[in-house]
């Protein structure tokens, strides 16, 4: 099983923007942990993250052509903005969970708007960065139970 992990804007800058918000774990030692949980599930994950919409639609349809099984994604501020990201998860058809460490239900008005979340199979919010492996193992049990 290939599983694409892609984070959006801001997202490399876990450890140093808004601990309140995001915990102190660094973006690195996120990725290891994630890269750590899926090899003991024997899952192949390639991780991606951009500040720039176009690359992480590049990255979606990317996962779509090299045979990934399905993707968690990160959107960050893109989850309010983007209809590119929503189109581009319609378009590849592969199941995708929509995470953020916070809880963004709680945060500012404008946070309360995802566009991509119409085109996800589940979202999981405000369990910090183990709402990552958490993803990971939703896809796992429902990739597994559609073979």
């Amino acid at each position: 099983m290939k599983l694409y992990i892609i984070n959006g804007p801001n997202l490399n800058m876990l450890g140093i923007r808004e601990p309140a918000h995001y915990g102190s774990c660094r973006y690195e030692d996120m990725v290891e942990g994630i890269c750590a949980h899926c090899k003991e599930l024997g899952v192949e994950v390639c991780f991606y993250q951009s500040n720039h919409e176009g690359d992480l639609v590049d990255k979606i349809q990317e996962a779509y052509f090299e045979g990934a099984d399905g993707i968690v994604i990160n959107p960050g501020a893109y989850t309010h903005t983007s209809i590119a990201l929503l189109d581009a998860v319609k378009s590849v058809s592969l199941p995708t969970v929509e995470v953020h460490i916070s809880k963004v239900e709680e945060r500012e008005d404008f946070r309360q708007v995802s566009y991509i979340r119409a085109a996800c199979v589940k979202t999981i919010t405000g369990h910090g960065i183990k709402g990552y492996s958490e993803a990971v193992d939703y896809l796992v049990e429902l990739l597994g139970k559609d073979k």
